[in-house]
C-alpha cells in the first residue's frame, strides 16, 4: 500500500477531496484521485475520479450524513486499485481567529479553541470541523492538520484590519480577517515559477464564486478586500459584496428580518442578483440580456476600483495576478479589467489573453499581468506533509 494524504475542504451539505500520494525521497507530492460527496442528509452522492477528471466510481447514498459519506470514501480509497493507506488528513478550516497565523496539528485543545470560533464564520466553522471528529472515530490515531483561510492575512499591518467601531467592539476581536488565504499562499510560493522571481508590489486577484483581491508586498499579505466575514469587498456569485451599513439598518427598520436579510446577502445577491439570470459568468458572458451586461460592468468596476485601492497600499504596482474560475478562464473579463487599468501602466497582450497564457500583458508593459492557477489543496497537503514529516 501507498501512504497518502487525504485532504477535506467540508461544507454543510459537500465534501470535496483530494489523495496525495507521500513522496519518496525529493519526489513532489502527487494528486491520485479527487472528488466530493455531495447532497448530504438529504440525497448523497459519491463521485471520484483520477487526476485528470476521469470517473472512477460514482454511486448513490441516500440519506447518508457525514460520517456514512467519510465511511464510504474511505473504504473506496483503501480498497481501489492497490489500496492506499491514509497517514494524515489536512482539512480546510475558515477560522483561525486571531491566534493562529500557521497550520496546526489538530489536539482536545485546538479543537475546544476552534469551536470557540464558530460565531465569527457560523455558516463555514462548524461544517469544516465535523469530518475531524468523524476521522477520529472511524481513523483513529491518524493525524490531522487544519489549515486556514484566514492565517496568510495574519501578515497585515493592524490599521488595515480596523474597523472604526468603539473600542469596546473591536476588543471583542471584530475586525478585519480576510480569507481566501490557502489560494494566495499557493500563488506566492508560485510566482517564481511563473515571473521568475517574488515582484514587490503584486496585486492578486482571486476570481471565482467567492472572489476577493490581496496585496501582496514581497510575497506577504498587507490588504485585502475581504473583512470580518466573506461577504465583505467585491460582488460574487450570489454574494453582495461592501454595502452601505446605512442599507442594512434600512431594510431591517421597514420589516425584513435578520434571518431575511442574512439570506439575501448571501444567496441572492452579486452576480445572480444584479442579472436576474445566473451566477455562472459564462452564462452572463454568452447572455445578450442587458442585466446580464449589467452585472459583468458592476463587477469589473469594482475589481478596478479595490485594485486602485490595493496599489496605494503599496505605493505601486509590479504585476496582477489572476486566478480561480473566472480569473483563470473568463477572458473577457480579465480583458475589460486590464482595459480600465491602463492607467496604472498595464498593456493587454490580446492574443495571449484570449489563449489563457500565463503572462497576458506585453513585453513593454510596465506592469506585468499573468494567469496563475490556484490549487489550495495541494497547499494543504504541503503543510500536512510538513507536520507529518517534521
Amino acid at each position: 500500500m501507498t501512504d497518502a494524504i487525504l485532504v477535506l475542504n467540508a461544507g454543510s451539505s459537500s465534501i470535496k477531496f483530494s489523495l496525495f500520494a507521500c513522496p519518496q525521497s525529493a519526489q513532489p507530492l502527487t494528486l491520485i484521485y479527487k472528488g466530493a460527496m455531495t447532497g448530504i442528509g438529504t440525497d448523497a452522492k459519491f463521485k471520484a475520479t483520477d487526476a485528470q477528471g476521469n470517473i472512477l466510481s460514482e454511486q448513490n447514498l441516500g440519506s447518508a450524513h457525514h460520517n456514512e459519506t467519510l465511511s464510504v470514501l474511505l473504504d473506496w480509497v483503501e480498497g481501489h486499485g492497490d489500496g492506499m493507506n491514509i497517514v494524515a488528513a489536512g482539512h480546510r478550516v475558515v477560522h483561525g481567529g486571531g491566534v493562529y497565523s500557521v497550520p496546526v496539528q489538530v489536539s482536545p485543545e485546538v479543537f475546544k479553541r476552534l469551536e470557540e470560533f464558530i460565531p465569527l464564520a457560523p455558516l463555514h466553522q462548524p461544517h469544516n470541523l465535523a469530518p475531524i471528529q468523524v476521522l477520529n472515530t472511524l481513523k483513529p490515531g491518524i493525524l490531522q492538520v487544519v489549515c486556514f483561510d484566514t492565517a496568510f492575512h495574519t501578515t497585515q499591518p493592524p490599521v488595515a484590519q480596523a474597523f472604526a467601531l468603539p473600542r469596546a467592539i473591536s476588543a471583542q476581536g471584530i475586525k478585519r480577517y480576510g480569507f481566501h488565504g490557502l489560494s494566495y499562499e499557493y500563488i506566492a510560493q508560485s510566482m517564481p515559477e511563473y515571473i521568475g522571481n517574488v515582484p514587490e508590489k503584486v496585486v492578486v486577484a482571486h476570481l471565482g464564486n467567492g472572489v476577493s483581491m490581496a496585496a501582496l508586498k514581497n510575497g506577504k499579505s498587507i490588504a485585502t478586500t475581504l473583512g470580518f466575514t466573506a461577504l465583505d469587498g467585491l460582488p460574487m456569485g450570489t454574494r453582495s459584496g461592501s454595502v452601505d451599513p446605512g442599507v442594512l439598518l434600512h431594510l431591517l427598520n421597514t420589516g425584513m428580518d435578520v434571518k431575511q436579510l442574512g439570506f439575501m446577502l448571501y444567496n441572492q445577491s452579486g452576480l445572480l442578483g444584479v442579472s436576474g439570470i445566473s451566477n455562472d459568468m459564462q452564462v452572463l458572458l454568452d447572455s445578450d440580456d442587458p442585466h446580464a451586461k449589467e452585472a459583468i460592468d458592476l463587477f469589473v468596476y469594482r475589481i478596478n476600483r479595490e485594485l486602485a485601492s490595493l496599489a496605494a497600499t503599496m505605493g505601486g504596482l509590479d504585476a496582477l495576478i489572476f486566478t480561480a474560475g473566472i480569473g483563470q478562464h473568463a477572458a473577457p473579463v480579465r480583458a475589460q479589467v486590464c482595459e480600465l487599468a491602463r492607467w496604472l501602466g498595464i498593456e493587454l497582450d490580446a492574443a495571449a489573453n484570449e489563449k489563457h497564457a500565463a503572462r497576458i500583458s506585453t513585453s513593454d508593459s510596465k506592469v506585468s499581468v499573468w494567469v496563475i492557477p490556484t490549487d489550495e489543496e495541494k497547499m494543504i497537503a504541503q503543510h500536512t506533509l510538513k507536520l507529518l514529516q517534521p
